[in-house]
C-alpha cells in the first residue's frame, strides 16, 4: 500500500458517502473500485473494507430517516435477517474466485445496478425527499406504490396484518439474494432492496428507502462477520475512507432535496457506466 493510495482513502471515502446519501441504491458500488484503482488495494481486501465503510454509512443515513418515521424496523430486521445465509455463502465463493474474475463480474453487477436506478429512478433518496416535499405542500406524489396510509403498511403503523405467503416468499426469496451479493461483493444491495420492498410488501418510496438503509447496515455486518476470521483489513485505509464516507452521506442527504432528481440520478448512471467499462477492461488486461 503507497502512502497516496492511503492519502487518497479519506476523499474517495467522502464521494461515496456523497452518493450514498443522495441516491441509495448504487452509491456503494463505487466502494470497490474506488478501493481497488484509487486506493490500491487487492478485490478481496477491498469487497471487506467496502462492507464495513457501506455498513457504517448506511447506519449514519438510517439515523435521519428514523427520525423521520421513514424506517419500518421490524420488517427491516426480518429482511436483513433471512440474508444470513446468502451473506455467508457469498462470502465463502468470494475466496474462491481469482482478484481479476472478481473484479470482471463486479462490473457486470455495476451496469445491473446502473440499468434499475435508469428504469426505476424514483427509488433514489433524491426523489424520495423531493416527492415527500411536494406531497407536504399539498401535491400527491405518484409513485407507483401505495401511499403511507395504506394497509401495507398498517402492521406498523395500526393494527395486525396477515402477511401472505406468498409476500413472505418473495421477502426470503429478496433477502437472501442480497445476502449473497452483499457477501461476494461487499456491497449494499439498495437496488435490489428498495424495488423488494415495494413489491413484496406494498411500501411507497419514502419507507422503502428508508427502509433499505437498515437492511444494509445488517447484511453488510453479517458480511463483515463471515469474513473476519480470514480478512485482514488495513487500518489505515479503512479508518478515513469510512469516517470521510459518513460526513459524505449527511451532505449527500441534504443534496438529495436541493438537487434536481432527474439530473442528479441521470449523471450518476452514466458515472457507474464509466466505472463499469473500466473496471472490465482493467480485468481482462489481467486474466
Amino acid at each position: 500500500m503507497t502512502t497516496g493510495g492511503v492519502v487518497a482513502a479519506g476523499p474517495l471515502g467522502f464521494l461515496i458517502g456523497l452518493s450514498l446519501g443522495a441516491l441509495g441504491g448504487g452509491g456503494s458500488m463505487l466502494a470497490v473500485p474506488a478501493l481497488v484503482y484509487g486506493v490500491g488495494q487487492g478485490a478481496h481486501a477491498a469487497t471487506t473494507t467496502s462492507l464495513l465503510a457501506v455498513g457504517a454509512t448506511a447506519l449514519v443515513g438510517t439515523v435521519g430517516h428514523l427520525r423521520a418515521g421513514r424506517v419500518r424496523m421490524v420488517a427491516g430486521l426480518v429482511f436483513g435477517l433471512v440474508g444470513i445465509g446468502g451473506s455467508v455463502l457469498g462470502s465463502l465463493l468470494s475466496r474462491a474466485i481469482p482478484n481479476s474474475v472478481l473484479m470482471l463480474a463486479f462490473s457486470a453487477l455495476i451496469l445491473l445496478a446502473a440499468w434499475r436506478m435508469r428504469a426505476r429512478h424514483t427509488e433514489t433518496p433524491c426523489h424520495t425527499k423531493q416527492l415527500t416535499s411536494a406531497a407536504a405542500d399539498g401535491h400527491q406524489p405518484t409513485t407507483g406504490a401505495h401511499h403511507a396510509g395504506s394497509d401495507a403498511n398498517a402492521s406498523e403503523g395500526g393494527g395486525p396484518q396477515r402477511t401472505k405467503p406468498g409476500t413472505a416468499w418473495r421477502v426470503v426469496v429478496a433477502g437472501s439474494v442480497v445476502g449473497f451479493f452483499t457477501g461476494f461483493f461487499g456491497v449494499g444491495g439498495g437496488f435490489v432492496i428498495v424495488p423488494a420492498l415495494v413489491l413484496a410488501l406494498g411500501y411507497e418510496m419514502p419507507l422503502a428507502v428508508g427502509t433499505s438503509l437498515l437492511v444494509i447496515v445488517i447484511s453488510s455486518a453479517e458480511g463483515l462477520v463471515a469474513r473476519l476470521p480470514d480478512a485482514r483489513i488495513d487500518w489505515r485505509v479503512a479508518i478515513p475512507f469510512t469516517v470521510a464516507g459518513m460526513v459524505g452521506v449527511l451532505l449527500g442527504d441534504v443534496i438529495a432535496g436541493r438537487v434536481p432528481a432527474d439530473r442528479l440520478t441521470r449523471w450518476f448512471v452514466w458515472l457507474l457506466v464509466a466505472v463499469a467499462g473500466y473496471t472490465a477492461v482493467q480485468s481482462l488486461l489481467t486474466i
